[in-house]
C-alpha cells in the first residue's frame, strides 16, 4: 500500500457515438481490490457513457470541475445540474441509473468511485439492453467477457435448460 498521485498515471481514452472520455484508474495504481475510483475528463457536449445502472455495484460522483448533467432513469427525480463540490451516491439498483453531459464550455471532471462486485448485471433502458460482468467488475482487471443482450431476445427458461429429449418440465414439477 503506497500513495499514487493521479499527475503520475497514464490517461486511457474512450469514444463511441456520443460518449467521449479520458479516466484515469486510481484504485488498481495504488492497490485496491474491492473499491473502484476513476478521475474521468469528459469534453464540453461529451456524454460519459449510456444511460444505466447495476444490479451488483454502487457507484459515486464528486464533480471536482466544470459543469454538468446527470440524467437519471424513470425511477429518479432528474436530471439535475452538477457543479463542482456537488456529490451523488447511485445505488445498486434503478434508483441510481445514471449518465453523465458535459453541458459546459470546459472540460468536465468527476471522481468516480465504486463498489467492484462481480458477477455484476447493468441494465440500459434506453436501449432495452443487458449486460452481463463474469470473471471481474465493471472497469476492473482480470479476465472477463463482457457480454450484452437485447431484452427483446430473451428466451424462456425451460426453452435453454430442456435437454430436447420431449417437452420441457412443467415449473410445478419438484
Amino acid at each position: 500500500m503506497e500513495p499514487v498521485n493521479v499527475d503520475d498515471l497514464v490517461w486511457s481514452e474512450t469514444e463511441a457515438g456520443d460518449a467521449q472520455f479520458r479516466r484515469k484508474q486510481l484504485a488498481p495504481a495504488a492497490g485496491g481490490e474491492r473499491l473502484g475510483t476513476s478521475l474521468y475528463e469528459l469534453p464540453p457536449g461529451a456524454e460519459g457513457w449510456p444511460l444505466h445502472y447495476h444490479t451488483a455495484n454502487e457507484e459515486a460522483f464528486y464533480v471536482l470541475h466544470g459543469e454538468g448533467r446527470l440524467r437519471t432513469g424513470d425511477a429518479g427525480d432528474g436530471p439535475y445540474t452538477l457543479d463542482p463540490g456537488d456529490y451523488v451516491a447511485c445505488p445498486a439498483d434503478e434508483r441510481g441509473a445514471h449518465q453523465l453531459v458535459n453541458t459546459g464550455e470546459d472540460p468536465l471532471r468527476v471522481l468516480a468511485v465504486s463498489t467492484m462486485t462481480h458477477p455484476d448485471v447493468a441494465v440500459y433502458p434506453d436501449s432495452d439492453t443487458v449486460g452481463t460482468f463474469v470473471g471481474r467488475p465493471p472497469g476492473g482487471d482480470g479476465v472477463s467477457s463482457p457480454t450484452f443482450f437485447r431484452e427483446a431476445d430473451a428466451v424462456d427458461y425451460w426453452t435453454v435448460n430442456s435437454d430436447g429429449a420431449g417437452d420441457p418440465p412443467d415449473e410445478g414439477d419438484g
